[in-house]
């Protein structure tokens, strides 16, 4: 039998359960210490290095319950067992809710006590052990700032520094590139949480099925995992493009936000879900609501506090500001010397509806950058990655007009006037945006598609 460097302390005041729970832990390498009261046992958890406390629920000078809020007082994140009875069900329940670990019915079988406690401890070791990675992460993040001094942005900047000091859940929303879940970083890097996990999911990626044991956990089979809630456990759990989510799985989350527990996909254990819950989507989910795609509790319960960003069009001189940090950035990575645009390709990027936002501006300065042969990015540069955007490049001479028009307006005046002998693919190409776009923005202003020809 090997020794395991694992201390944990049990609070039972029953004799014949402590010994007998002691025997079976000793068995397995664990260090055991013990106690009959809540109050002996806090006072030597508090002064000695345990890794894990399990307590039952009914104590001579207190309850289980109390145990769990008065560790959590200092350690939020401290993993507590609770056992109980079957009678006892719904305060373990209640235990759960205010962040013990897990729980375990007596009489209970050896295996899955033993289970749940190496769970516990492989959670608790993880969190440790992942503490440097988050920093590391931190810091990545920390060094992508999030720039902006337009209205707009510094309006979503003050809402997330406020919203960050609260454990209430936000929704996050804003067009593809937008730079969601840079913000959403932020919001936790703020927050009382801060030392906890941030867990992204992209919500859709998966077949339902498959999605709901990687969100709750699987429980049994080969493939059981402890899923996406439970890792987040003391931290934030980021939902990806939330408006994917299928109605059985909005059901189960709800429950989740609404009772603070989780259950795996097998056998229906229940677990803790201390999880604050950051959502983001690029659709109207006020919308979906009324088409009755989405449950109306469920964007209540995300939607507490709601940041928008705002697309880049939008963002005035904000384009400028981002392209020159960028420009920056690829240069040293580069080993090139990039310092500034000339005029061309500064209108350029003043012009340009950018309608992949920010991501696309990164990955066109970027892609600048890599061809740059001086310290300053050119019209030549621009042709190199740009060729397809003529016209963008050209207005508003092209369209003879005598003044610059706004970026909507101007692909609007495009549509319009070309729409009769241009294909979709031509149109949009000309306007350096995807099919997507020009098809949004034909139903925003209701451009109907005119047919040519039998086409």
């Amino acid at each position: 039998m090997a020794v395991r460097s694992d201390r944990l302390f049990l609070i039972e005041d029953d004799p014949g359960v402590s010994e007998v729970v002691k025997l079976l832990l000793a068995r397995e390498g664990y260090q055991v210490d013990s106690s009959a009261t809540v109050k002996e046992g806090l006072r030597r958890v508090a002064a000695g290095n345990y890794d894990l406390v399990v307590t039952d629920l009914k104590l001579p000078d207190g309850t289980g319950l109390d145990v769990v809020r008065l560790l959590h007082e200092k350690d939020r994140t401290f993993p507590i067992i609770l056992m109980t009875s079957y009678s006892s069900l719904e305060s373990a329940i209640a235990a759960l809710r205010a962040g013990a670990v897990d729980y375990i019915i007596k009489p209970f079988d050896n295996h899955e006590f033993l289970h749940a406690v190496e769970r516990a401890l492989k959670e608790r070791r993880m969190s440790r052990e992942n503490a440097a990675l988050r920093h590391t992460i931190a810091s990545a993040y920390a060094q992508r700032p999030i720039l902006g001094e337009s209205v707009g942005m510094q309006k979503a900047l003050e809402r997330m520094r406020k919203a960050a000091q609260s454990e209430a859940n936000v929704l996050i929303t804003g067009e593809y590139g937008t730079g969601k879940e840079l913000l959403a970083h932020a919001l936790h890097a703020r927050s009382p949480r801060a030392d906890g996990p941030f867990v992204p999911v992209k919500c859709g990626v998966l077949a339902s099925a498959e999605f709901e044991a990687e969100l709750f956990g699987r429980a049994t089979g080969v493939d059981r995992n402890d899923g996406y809630i439970r890792e987040a456990h003391g931290g934030t759990l980021y939902l990806e493009e939330i408006s994917e989510l299928g109605a059985a799985l909005q059901v189960k989350l709800l429950r989740v936000l609404q009772d603070k527990v989780a259950r795996a996909v097998g056998n229906g254990q229940a677990y803790a879900a201390d999880v604050r819950f950051v959502a983001a989507t690029h659709w109207d989910l006020e919308e979906a609501v009324a088409q009755g795609k989405f449950r109306q509790d469920l964007y209540y319960s995300l939607n507490v506090i709601s940041l928008t960003l705002p697309p880049l069009r939008e963002r005035g001189a904000d384009v400028l500001v981002l392209a020159r940090h960028y420009a920056g950035q690829y240069s040293r990575k580069l080993g090139k010397k990039v310092r500034g645009f000339d005029a061309e390709f500064t209108s350029f990027l003043e012009h340009h509806p950018w309608p992949g936002n920010v991501r696309e501006l990164e990955h066109f300065i970027e892609g600048a950058v890599i061809f740059a042969e001086g310290e300053e990015l050119t019209g030549r540069d621009l042709a190199e990655v740009a060729p397809a955007l003529p016209m963008v490049r050209a207005a508003p001479v092209a369209l003879g007009l005598e003044q610059p028009l706004a970026i909507e307006e101007y692909i609007r005046e495009v549509v319009e006037r070309f729409q009769d002998t241009r294909s979709e693919t031509e149109l949009a190409r000309m306007l350096g945006i995807g099919r997507k776009a020009l098809w949004a923005r034909r139903r925003q202003w209701g451009l109907k598609r005119m047919r040519r020809g039998n086409s």
